[in-house]
């Protein structure tokens, strides 16, 4: 029998990410994936050459844990390959004695749209006790339908449709919620905010709890989207959900990540100099079988910039091409002025977006696109909490909510 696995081995895990394919049935609008396409799926050959190479080289992957992640475009489209490489994996890790036969989870991010087949939902009762599973539903159907669409075949061909002749999917997505909640009730989903959709925030936050869904994970993009004025509305819209959240009682038993309640402060770079994400100490292949120290260094991640590829199944890791990813933190990529930023500390980052925005092919130039919307939040953040804290003193209840207040699972990335 498996055990499930316990919180505690989180402190230390490896993140290993399976590019099992680049299709996807929506070609939604804010989606990084610039290259997505039919054609290139991961054969059961690169999958198990990699398994391979990451199980005997214990001295290199010497982690407590590890996570198994698998994405594509939409990683259930290879439902067939992910359970013959899950089924490996218990095995190998078995007949290896591996660490982390006991200390292993599988992750995935699905748009849910084929959530409720038989097959998924066959591996789901296969894997349940060492599985976890996001659904992204972007919010109210206004909102989700805005950005999260079909894919056509005129969209194959590069004809982008007029907004008229769009089909959304949010019908499709939030008919698989219950069955989703109903198997992992702790589940939280991550919603996307790019500059067309900041109007719908509260609404969509709102509707979210409506569904059940209790952990609400939002991010704005990192890319250089947004416009005039955009930092405002969005301030708006975060104090307006503060108070529909505080006067409706959700901070109860609810969690939303925009509202954090140790963001916004001057950083020490000898104190707190850590990086932001993760890159470099995960490893993702793509169905070339080639290795890359996060998935946003992929070529299908990249608008402008050449892959960044650290290694190949074949060859293993080039442990030269891995080093510059080793030497980041806050202060090697940061200019002066975010170093000395009054609101620094929650500022998020991400490594492949600085690469691909960067002046020149290095990692060590921080993008700032997302500088204006921060300070927004962070406002909006410290108004939250004053007036959390200020209903909790009145009531007398401070301390009880210090004990039990919900926490946030949001990912750096």
């Amino acid at each position: 029998m498996i055990k499930e696995v316990s919180s505690d081995w989180e402190r230390s895990y490896k993140s290993i990410t399976f590019i099992v394919t680049k299709d996807c049935q929506l070609a939604c609008k804010y989606c990084y994936l610039v290259g997505k396409n039919a054609k290139e799926r991961m054969s059961w050959d690169v999958a198990k050459k990699t398994i391979d190479y990451i199980l005997n080289n214990h001295s290199f992957f010497n982690e407590e844990a590890v996570v198994w992640d698998f994405i594509g475009g939409e990683p259930f489209l290879e439902i067939d390959l992910i359970d013959k490489i899950c089924d490996y994996i218990k095995t190998e890790m078995f007949r290896l004695c591996h660490p982390w036969f006991d200390n292993y989870r599988f992750n995935f991010s699905t748009n849910g749209i084929n959530y409720n087949s038989e097959k998924i939902q066959s591996f789901i009762k296969k894997n349940i006790t060492h599985l976890s599973i996001g659904i992204t539903i972007d919010g109210t159907k206004r909102k989700h339908d805005l950005n999260r669409i079909w894919k056509t075949e005129d969209m194959e061909r590069g004809v982008v449709p007029n907004q008229s002749e769009e089909k959304g999917s949010y019908d499709d997505v939030v008919k698989n919620i219950p069955l989703w909640l109903e198997q992992f009730p702790g589940a939280g989903t991550k919603v996307t905010i790019s500059s067309a959709d900041i109007p719908y925030i509260k609404e969509s936050v709102l509707h979210l709890y409506s569904l059940g869904i209790h952990e609400v994970n939002i991010n704005c993009v990192f890319e250089d989207v947004w416009k005039e004025g955009d930092d405002e509305l969005f301030e708006n819209q975060l104090m307006d959900l503060a108070d529909a959240i505080i006067d409706s009682g959700y901070y109860q038993d609810y969690a939303c990540s925009f509202f954090t309640e140790h963001m916004g402060k001057p950083m020490d770079c000898q104190m707190d100099n850590q990086n932001w994400c993760g890159a470099g100490r995960m490893l993702a292949v793509d169905a070339e079988g080639n290795f890359y120290p996060c998935t946003r260094f992929a070529q299908y991640s990249l608008r402008s910039k050449k892959a960044w590829i650290i290694g190949n199944v074949r060859d293993g890791i080039d442990k030269n091409k891995l080093r510059p990813f080793l030497t980041l933190d806050r202060c090697t990529q940061s200019t002066q002025e975010c170093i000395d930023c009054e609101v620094a500390s929650g500022c998020a980052w991400c490594q492949g977006e600085n690469y691909d925005a960067a002046d020149t092919p290095t990692i060590y130039q921080r993008s700032t696109a997302i500088c204006k919307m921060h300070k927004a939040r962070v406002r909006a953040n410290n108004y939250y909490w004053n007036k959390l804290y200020r209903k909790l003193e009145k009531e007398g209840e401070r301390e009880a909510f210090e004990n039990n207040k919900p926490k946030s699972n949001a990912p750096k990335c």
